[in-house]
């Protein structure tokens, strides 16, 4: 490792929804209140429950690189990006990248059923990662002082020389000792990183929530928490839309929280969990009222948020 690491910062929220998945779902405990638990599994169907199973092995931390389908190291990544490459990614990927991460050999027990029904694995855990983004997406929203914050924080350490140190208090879990980064792990391993730089993605989770990769040969990407984040856990949970509900109706008043960025019919009604004549029924009310845009794409009807739209989850959001 360089003795001064080169430093960028991607702003994907796609890795904060694995942290919550990660504590709320698969009890690995690094911090979020139980309230906040409690709310983000109760948003996740029992085929995302199912899908997240592996992430809860003791003993076991690494899984295959289809967890991120998108890498952060060529910028920000949204979660809608991630949940369609998932939505798009073959079995066999999924069945390559379990051999990359744990070898040719037998796979551990734990990720067995994932390679069974390889397909069923990525819709479902890009279910799991849409249900639990309708919780993040307020949240995330509200930090956006707390990331500019630190983007700040990031390049003036980078412009004044005090890398080393900021990579040392990022998160508790994490060192630097001159020669390179200790990272507190169950299955620890040791990496040349070389001149790779050094990708830093800020979220919100708890105070014990680390995700890394160290596998990519032109930089090395660590998600950590966000300085900040535990002020997020004192406000509720769940989206704050029950006034929005009373208005428009909750079926819709979901509607307009899951499509924040444009998204097809099918994957709307898939993630919800509605039959799709409903969901056609709902959109079309929308749009008489202005609030939803549609575009026919190939064989695909894409619906997405009209400004007035933004404005009004906005409002109720206050």
């Amino acid at each position: 490792m360089t003795s001064t690491p080169r430093l960028s910062v991607s702003i994907s929220p796609h890795l904060t929804v694995l942290a919550w998945i990660t504590d709320a779902l698969a009890g690995r405990r690094r911090g979020l209140p139980g309230p906040w638990r409690e709310s983000i599994a109760s948003r996740v169907g029992p085929s995302g429950h199912r899908a997240v199973r592996p992430f809860a092995a003791p003993g076991h931390s690494v899984g295959p690189d289809c967890l991120v389908p998108h890498a952060p190291v060529g910028g920000d990544v949204s979660v809608q990006d991630q949940i369609s490459a998932l939505r798009d990614l073959p079995p066999d990927r999924l069945l390559a990248d379990l051999e990359q991460a744990f070898g040719p050999g037998p796979l551990p027990v734990h990720w067995r059923s994932a390679a069974d029904r390889p397909a069923a694995w990525l819709n479902g855990y890009a279910g799991a990662l849409h249900d639990v983004w309708l919780s993040a997406e307020p949240v995330w929203r509200r930090a956006r002082a707390l990331l500019d914050r630190e983007v700040r924080r990031v390049g003036v350490a980078g412009v004044r020389g005090g890398t080393q140190a900021l990579l040392g208090s990022l998160n508790r879990r994490i060192g630097h000792d001159g020669r390179g980064l200790l990272i507190a792990d169950i299955e620890p391993s040791v990496y040349d990183l070389g001149e790779r730089r050094i990708v830093l993605v800020p979220m919100l989770a708890g105070r014990d929530a680390v995700i890394l990769s160290l596998d990519n040969r032109d930089a090395v990407w660590i998600a950590y928490p966000v300085p900040g984040a535990d002020t997020l856990w004192r406000e509720p949970a769940a989206p704050a839309h029950d006034e929005l509900s009373a208005l428009l109706g909750p079926v819709r008043a979901d509607v307009l929280y899951a499509i924040s960025r444009p998204m097809s019919m099918s994957m709307l009604a898939a993630g919800m969990r509605i039959a799709p004549s409903s969901i056609t029924y709902h959109c079309d009310r929308l749009r008489a009222a202005r609030l939803i845009t549609k575009e026919r794409r190939g064989r695909e009807v894409w619906v997405g948020r009209t400004h007035r739209a933004d404005e009004l989850v906005e409002l109720f959001r206050r």
